[in-house]
């Protein structure tokens, strides 16, 4: 089973020759979290041996346009857990023309002038904000299926973060070491969701999680007079890093920042998605993600006092939603 996740030591003959080497009639572009392990467990749940293409939100229309400029052959380019971006109409199109056939599942939320410029392209165009892109893939894929019902149901917990099910959020923490991902997504497709290995991954990563996040929570500044945020250097873990700083400080946004200025963004009201807009991201109301343009200057004071001009716009931002 051909999977290559995108990274550094990726390069587009890696890519090239993974598509061009497909041994069936199905090319699997998705995200990299386990949403995307999800999805891809589904897909396998149907197809059997496909190739798949883990990739950042970042690199995806990258890999994508790559994939329309080789022949499709009338083959299924399926594509899911990746929204929208500026100028995709053009490379969906190339890549129709090209032969490939289209089938796109997302749970990000599209403009419906977006979904329209994408929409003639494809064979399919699947657009659900209110689950998972597994639990999408599962209901067109597998419909009825109690093992992907039971997959996409654990899924939706960790992404959409419900915080029911204790086993989603073991799986969440193992599938951002990218290197387990794979391993997941074959254990998702036999429609099991743990083993001895998963949970030693786990303990070995709760040995550390603590720390880290006590690291954050001392660290974290409030905003804000309409909501209270808090922002907070990322030392590991974002989502449960929010999570542990909402029930700390009694906050409704929690804006989590990476020395680099990327910053994951989550919220009682439904707003994480609308905020992070305005930073070149996007997401979903209750959990987003986006950048902030650090300079010199900004990354030097990051790193000195946890707080720079950024944080004060973004709470004005706030404001106005």
């Amino acid at each position: 089973m051909v999977s290559v996740i995108d990274g550094r030591k990726t390069t587009d003959e890696d890519l090239t020759g993974a598509v061009t080497g497909r041994k069936a009639g199905i090319v699997h572009l998705t995200h990299n979290d386990l949403d995307a392990a999800g999805a891809d467990a589904i897909h396998r749940m149907k197809y059997g041996t496909i190739t798949t293409i883990f990739s950042s939100v970042g690199r995806y229309s990258a890999i994508f346009a790559l994939i329309a400029a080789l022949p499709g052959k009338g083959d299924v380019l399926s594509i899911s857990d990746l929204g929208y971006q500026s100028g995709i109409e053009e490379t969906v199109k190339a890549a129709a023309e090209n032969g490939w056939r289209i089938e796109w599942r997302d749970h990000h939320r599209w403009t419906d002038a977006e979904a329209d410029g994408v929409r003639p392209h494809c064979a399919l165009l699947h657009i659900d904000t209110s689950v998972c892109a597994t639990a999408i893939a599962a209901r067109d894929l597998m419909p009825g299926d109690a093992k992907a019902v039971k997959v996409a149901r654990l899924v939706c917990d960790y992404d959409l973060w419900k915080k029911e099910d204790p086993q989603a959020d073991v799986l969440g923490q193992v599938t951002q070491r990218r290197q387990h991902l794979t391993y997941v997504r074959n254990l998702l497709a036999q429609g099991k969701v743990t083993d001895r290995r998963v949970e030693g991954i786990y303990a070995e990563i709760r040995a550390g999680m603590d720390a880290d996040i006590g690291a954050s929570i001392r660290q974290a500044k409030i905003y804000g007079k309409k909501y209270r945020i808090a922002f907070a250097p990322l030392h590991g873990y974002p989502s449960e890093t929010a999570h542990a700083i909402r029930d700390a400080m009694k906050t409704d946004i929690e804006v989590i920042v990476s020395g680099n200025g990327r910053f994951s963004i989550r919220s009682v009201p439904p707003v994480s998605h609308l905020i992070a807009r305005h930073y070149g991201g996007g997401g979903h109301p209750n959990a987003a993600g986006g950048t902030f343009s650090f300079s010199l200057i900004d990354r030097f004071l990051f790193w000195l006092l946890k707080r720079n001009r950024h944080f004060n716009d973004l709470a004005g931002i706030a404001e106005t939603i």
